[in-house]
């Protein structure tokens, strides 16, 4: 029953979804890097399988593309509303309405590009024989470094980010933080020996730098900062493993 609310949760997997599904989606956080494995494979085979079809770069934005319609672009709005509130000027709660326009502006526009295409570019410069293990890496990581924003961050304001928050803050906020390192470094490790590892202590810095961020400028995460540390960390992550694989 809670795989399925975080199913529901974090890709447009059609599944049945009820009024309690988003509080099990919150109670079971820190399996997010489990999801995240499962939407990496299907991002993975697929760019697997059109690699030799395709030139790497087309591959990339393909690859990319296809994440994004798993996913629903559920995160790419909170990127794009991110953006918006780094650049307004005023008071955090000013930014914080910025954030909430439904219009996007500069700041959105430019991130959004900059994340995306260094994403794309990133995914290209992978070779066939490891893209699958860096792109189950890279999600494991995108949203590991969720589970640590919302572990070691506050609450701007109630609203969605508020669930997952208190449930990383309750009294087994340690053994959830423990879990999701668990789960992600015994995904990751496997799969790319020492390079996976660089990538998920990429991913937990994102989340760290993200925590820093929206203290700075809105007194703590709203939904949107969670959403723009999904896509950040992601595209840490494969500049990460990309660096790693050319130190080598």
């Amino acid at each position: 029953m809670g795989i399925k609310s975080l199913l529901g949760f974090l890709t447009i997997i059609p599944v049945r979804m009820d009024k309690h599904s988003f509080e099990e989606a919150a109670e079971l956080m820190h399996l997010f890097p489990l999801l995240g494995a499962f939407i990496g494979f299907l991002a993975g085979m697929f760019a697997f399988l059109i690699f030799k079809l395709l030139p790497n770069l087309v591959v990339g934005i393909l690859t990319l593309g296809f994440l994004l319609l798993i996913t629903g672009l559920h995160h790419t709005d909170g990127l794009l509303d991110f953006g918006d509130g780094l650049m307004a000027q005023g008071s955090p709660q000013k930014k914080i309405k910025v954030m909430h326009d439904k219009q996007t502006g500069t700041g959105g526009v430019a991130l959004g590009l900059i994340t995306f295409l260094t994403t794309a570019l990133a995914i290209g410069g992978l070779t066939r024989i490891i893209i699958l293990q860096s792109l189950v890496t890279a999600e494991v990581s995108a949203k590991l470094a969720m589970v640590v924003a919302a572990w070691a961050g506050k609450s701007a304001h109630k609203g969605m980010n508020t669930y997952f928050i208190n449930i990383m803050h309750d009294r087994y906020r340690s053994l959830r933080m423990i879990a999701a390192l668990i789960i992600s470094f015994g995904i990751a490790m496997p799969l790319l020996p020492f390079i996976g590892v660089i990538g998920i202590v990429a991913s937990i810095l994102t989340g760290l730098i993200m925590v820093w961020i929206s203290n700075r400028h809105f007194r703590g995460m709203t939904g949107d900062v969670f959403g723009a540390t999904n896509d950040l960390a992601r595209m840490t992550t494969l500049i990460a493993i990309l660096a790693a694989i050319k130190w080598l």
